[in-house]
């Protein structure tokens, strides 16, 4: 079984600008894969899944099927998975003896004859279907289906804190009041929005324009084409995010790192991080692929918080959790993937950073390099000014800045907060999947990735974005220790809720 260690930084004289194309040698396939151990997303049985797990699931499978409807928003994605993480906290909590909800403290707590499983399960799926159903508007159907497959009737409405289903309603609508209006423009009615969900009302505009480069230190809109043939150029996905309330950082400046490398500051770091990326681009091998595309997560992506929200669920398999352990646990990831994105998308506004896709261009104009050709077409001579990623085109990269990497930042913050919760940073659990099947053709190459700490899989996740060509190393090296720093600050914050210290925040 391979295992892949990462290394963040190649040296730029690896590069090859050459005259001459190379295309790669048929790879036999290989034989089947045995895990031995703890196998990433394996499905747990209905009967076994408690009711933290099962509505986890839930949720996954509801964002899931909104990134099919209008694509992915990984920030808005982590925002939808914390507000019922943090309504499904919060109903929990009136049926434990120590823990406090983050929106009404111990306001809701019920008598200790009443904290049984029965009443958890049935607050905690009442709060959970009630902020859900605010997400995810447009899933309400397949939600109400689900309420009725956990034994309830969705139907129901009542504000009785002596029943669970209203403790459940009374939780969720605390936390939904105080998250519709925290700058994420959810309902559209901010001042300076079009009127449309978590629309722009800061008036952001690129400096350079998608056809030509002004400023190489500026991010600049990225053209993707679609399966039809026609040509979107999005713009940048939720600028406003920095001024979304954070859950536990104190703002989202609060970890803000300093300068990236620019053409006017580090010209030569920065060439040499191009480089790096390009390297990437022309040497990938059938493991590298396959990390890349386990890390971007595919067409129906939940996003960098629905990926470590998974690797929760492989350790809630792991240790056995039962639903008081697994309502903590998705509780903390979750919420630290929301701050960590909140963080992430200030550094990428102060900063306004150009990706790969521009420095390629700019360090290389009117030259001829090697670059990947496309699902079909190899490595090969082109010219600089068609270089893409190793991505589909109807992906080409993701529209917004890239200093801070979000996959490196919300990755070391989760990873982090796993070893902090856990108490190691063991972690054991191996991913088998086909290589090159979401980008090109599906070459019958089955890659085992090992994932023995929370912490390497971190690495690899920032990794990764390099050897895709979304960033170069530096964002990702910077991410990674500020999402770090970030949890490690975070953690006692979180502990304090269940061990019923925390001060409800305003």
């Amino acid at each position: 079984m391979p295992r892949i260690r990462p290394i963040l930084t190649f040296a730029a004289s690896a590069i090859v600008v050459c005259a001459c194309g190379t295309r790669p040698e048929p790879v036999m396939p290989k034989p089947e894969i045995v895990v031995d151990g703890l196998r990433h997303q394996e499905i747990l049985p209905l009967a076994q899944q408690n009711y933290a797990y099962r509505w986890l699931e839930i949720t996954l499978e509801a964002c899931a099927r909104d990134v099919e409807r209008i694509g992915a928003q990984p920030t808005v994605l982590s925002r939808q998975m914390f507000v019922w993480a943090n309504a499904m906290f919060d109903a929990w909590a009136a049926y434990d003896s120590v823990a406090v909800g983050t929106r009404l403290g111990a306001k809701l707590r019920r008598p200790a004859a009443e904290h049984t499983a029965a009443n958890k399960r049935e607050a905690i799926s009442y709060a959970s279907f009630l902020a859900l159903c605010d997400q995810l508007p447009h899933h309400v159907d397949y939600l109400r289906s689900a309420m009725h497959d956990c034994g309830y009737d969705p139907d129901l409405v009542t504000r009785d804190p002596a029943r669970p289903a209203g403790i459940g309603r009374i939780a969720a609508e605390a936390v939904l009041a105080y998250r519709h209006h925290d700058g994420a423009n959810q309902l559209g009615d901010e001042l300076g929005s079009d009127g449309s969900p978590y629309s722009d009302y800061t008036y952001y505009r690129p400096v350079n324009p998608p056809d030509r480069i002004l400023d190489p230190d500026r991010w600049q809109p990225i053209p993707f084409r679609l399966a039809d043939g026609t040509t979107i150029t999005p713009g940048f996905l939720t600028p406003q995010w920095y001024r979304v309330k954070p859950f536990v950082i104190e703002s989202s400046a609060q970890f803000r790192p300093g300068p990236p490398p620019t053409t006017q500051t580090n010209d030569a770091l920065l060439r040499e991080q191009t480089d790096a990326v390009l390297h990437y681009n022309q040497t990938l091998e059938p493991e590298q692929k396959a990390i890349v595309e386990f890390m971007r997560d595919g067409p129906r992506s939940t996003g960098q918080s629905g990926h470590w929200l998974r690797f929760a669920q492989d350790v809630s398999r792991r240790d056995r959790h039962g639903l008081d352990d697994d309502v903590k646990l998705f509780f903390t990831v979750a919420g630290t993937a929301f701050d960590a994105f909140i963080a992430c998308w200030e550094t990428k506004r102060f900063y306004d950073s150009s990706r790969p896709w521009t420095l390629v261009r700019y360090y290389y104009r009117g030259q001829r390099i090697l670059g990947w050709a496309g699902p079909k077409g190899g490595v090969v001579e082109l010219p600089a000014e068609e270089w893409y990623p190793y991505s589909p085109y109807s992906f080409v990269t993701p529209p917004f800045p890239g200093y801070t990497s979000g996959h490196a930042t919300v990755s070391g913050a989760c990873a982090k907060i796993l070893e902090l919760f856990t108490g190691s940073d063991e972690f054991g659990v191996t991913e088998v999947r086909n290589c090159c099947s979401l980008t090109e053709v599906d070459v019958g190459v089955e890659v085992a990735l090992d994932l023995p700490t929370f912490s390497g899989t971190a690495e690899i996740a920032a990794l990764s974005r390099a050897m895709g060509g979304y960033h170069i190393p530096i964002d990702n090296e910077v991410g990674l220790a500020c999402g770090r720093k970030l949890a490690a600050w975070s953690w006692p914050h979180y502990r304090d809720y269940w061990q019923g210290s925390a001060k409800v925040r305003r």
